[in-house]
Formats: C-alpha cells, sequence, structure tokens
C-alpha cells in the first residue's frame, strides 16, 4: 500500500505542494496566517493518504472529498496572504497555481471512483 502511495502522482505533487508552503510562511510573522495555511496544506496528501488506505470506495471518496476542500482552501490561503502582504507574492501565487492542479486531479480521481462505484452496483 505504502509504495503505491508512494507512486501516486496527486499524492506526490501534494505533498510537494506542503513542503513549499511550509517554507513559503516559515519567516511569516503572523502566526495564525501561518498555522491555518500550514494546516491546510498538509490536510491535502493526509486526506489522500487516508483515502488510499480506506477499502470502501465511499470511506475513499469521502476523503478525496476532504482533500479536495483542503486544496482549495490552501488556494484561498495563499492568495489572501499575497494580497495582504504576509507572503512573497509570485512564490504565493505559482503556489496557488499548483494547488488548483491537484484540486483537478483530486476531482478526476473522485469521479474515477464514483464511477468503478456505479459500476459495482449496477
Amino acid at each position: 500500500m505504502f509504495e503505491a502511495l508512494r507512486n501516486l502522482d496527486v499524492w506526490r505533487r501534494a505533498s510537494r505542494l506542503c513542503v513549499s508552503v511550509m517554507r513559503l510562511v516559515d519567516d511569516c510573522g503572523n502566526w495564525t496566517y501561518k498555522d491555518q495555511v500550514a494546516r491546510s496544506s498538509l490536510s491535502i496528501a493526509s486526506n489522500v493518504a487516508e483515502g488510499y488506505a480506506r477499502e470502501g470506495t465511499k470511506d475513499r471518496i469521502r476523503f478525496l472529498i476532504i482533500a479536495r476542500g483542503s486544496c482549495t482552501e490552501c488556494w484561498t490561503q495563499l492568495l489572501i496572504g499575497a494580497e495582504a502582504g504576509l507572503v512573497k507574492r509570485d512564490a504565493a501565487v505559482e503556489l496557488a497555481k499548483e494547488a488548483e492542479e491537484i484540486a483537478a486531479m483530486i476531482a478526476g480521481l473522485i469521479k474515477a471512483f464514483q464511477r468503478r462505484a456505479d459500476q459495482l452496483s449496477a
């Protein structure tokens, strides 16, 4: 299971996004912002991993939906942080674009699992 997760592109990209976000906010003086954006970025890869560890398709979908929500939350926080001058604008915008791409990948996984669940129940 762990090797399959390591080979999952969306998990790898979400993990790299989290590390990049943590590095971006490392010297941010606003602790509340720093904590919140770090948590939302960490939640993306964590929920993808937890979903993949689940046996039932419904559970997998549920955790992927949470991961997608965390991705959107992270995207929002990066853009707000850039606008408020809390983080470097160029870096935050690039990371926000990456969050958008990861959210799209997660949405694709959700659809694939939903199709699979529909086929199994038909």
